[in-house]
């Protein structure tokens, strides 16, 4: 009894430590996805002063 009790609670840590790093793997692309979108907007912007200079 003792045995399996030891074997069920080394999975449930592997199996918690999955969970754990599956959801921090996750979240830090959707954090990556959007300052990738602020600093395309801001090449666009900068793209756009330069395209104005040189028609000035």
């Amino acid at each position: 009894m003792e045995k399996w009790l030891v074997v069920l609670g080394i999975w449930a840590m592997c199996a918690a430590c999955a969970v754990l790093f599956i959801r921090g793997a996750t979240a830090g692309s959707d954090r990556r996805a959007s300052v990738r979108e602020g600093a395309r907007a801001a090449s666009r912007g900068s793209a756009g002063d330069t395209r104005a200079a040189l028609n000035d």
